[in-house]
């Protein structure tokens, strides 16, 4: 059964929760391009909100990033590129392993505490506000892409694949985690969406990165060998009701979620959906073990 799900909102709120309009779908070339623009915007604004640093310390998540560069074998002097980097889950330890690291994100916001971070680690890094469908950096750049649970939040994935690409040098890797469509965070994403905006009809599922045959059509053709993994990581909260919180505070789309059901009269729907959905891997000490299933995706570049 095929799973779909609406992605993140492509309007903003203002901190009261009143919305913006609602970007329709474009009736011309120009209006296409100012809606992309306008939706680009939008993810900005969306991904400044709540601590995502705090709830992938809550986490533990910052390990998967750990995880992934010792997957891809990071080696000193490399040339490596962070597309979508957030605060920093790849692109810190693979600093720390001695690259040569660049790392890339829309939101200015999550670059500010990935510089506090990398400080704090003794390691350098090139932090570059910029686009994952426009990386400012030339062919061939990279001995390495990483991207965790990062570029598959930018809209256009074809645009997204051939910029992977792009950058990456003659035998060069790519390393790339995405949540599964049908993991449980496949049904959290799924449940805040109903709380949220509908996307323009450019704009791909976040999920379609975590379905191993959507990835191999993304890549059709680009010369790279893929490899495809799903692992698990455990994500440990005290309660059923720190799960939630831990999300609805930090997690900006789901802050803005709260905001818009709030707004109108929704939010003990959308608190029930989610307390149930965090009660169902609650163990009998009273914590919740959430197996965060994702799509490890490597590759090299013939």
């Amino acid at each position: 059964m095929a799973v779909t799900w609406r992605c993140w909102p492509v309007r903003a709120t203002s901190p009261g929760g009143t919305s913006s309009t609602l970007v329709s779908f474009p009736s011309s070339e120009e209006d296409a391009m100012q809606q992309l623009i306008d939706v680009k915007d939008a993810a900005r604004s969306v991904w400044a909100r709540g601590d995502y640093d705090a709830m992938l310390r809550t986490e533990g998540l910052y390990a998967v990033g750990e995880e992934l560069v010792h997957r891809l074998d990071v080696a000193e002097g490399e040339q490596v590129v962070d597309v979508a980097c957030g605060t920093g889950n790849a692109a810190i330890p693979a600093a720390a392993a001695g690259a040569q690291v660049t790392a890339v994100d829309l939101t200015p916001q999550m670059l500010e505490v990935a510089r506090r971070r990398a400080d704090d680690a003794g390691v350098r890094v090139d932090w570059v506000e910029g686009d994952a469908e426009e990386l400012p950096l030339p062919d061939g750049y990279a001995d390495l892409v990483l991207s965790t649970f990062g570029c598959m939040f930018a809209p256009r994935h074809e645009v997204v694949a051939d910029e992977l690409v792009r950058v990456l040098a003659a035998d060069g890797r790519l390393g790339l985690c995405a949540w599964t469509p049908d993991g449980v965070f496949g049904e959290f994403f799924r449940i805040v969406a109903g709380h949220l905006p509908e996307d323009p009809e450019f704009v791909d599922p976040p999920l379609a990165w975590g379905d191993e045959f959507r990835v191999r059509e993304l890549f059709e053709g680009a010369g790279l060998t893929l490899a495809f993994e799903r692992s698990t990581f455990e994500i440990v909260h005290a309660s059923v009701d720190a799960a939630v919180a831990c999300y609805v505070d930090n997690l900006g789309p789901v802050t803005q979620a709260r905001e818009l059901a709030t707004a109108d009269g929704r939010w003990p729907d959308l608190r029930a959906e989610l307390t149930d959905l965090f009660a169902r891997q609650e163990r009998a000490d009273g914590r919740v073990v959430v197996p965060a299933e994702y799509l490890l995706v490597t590759g090299r570049r013939a």
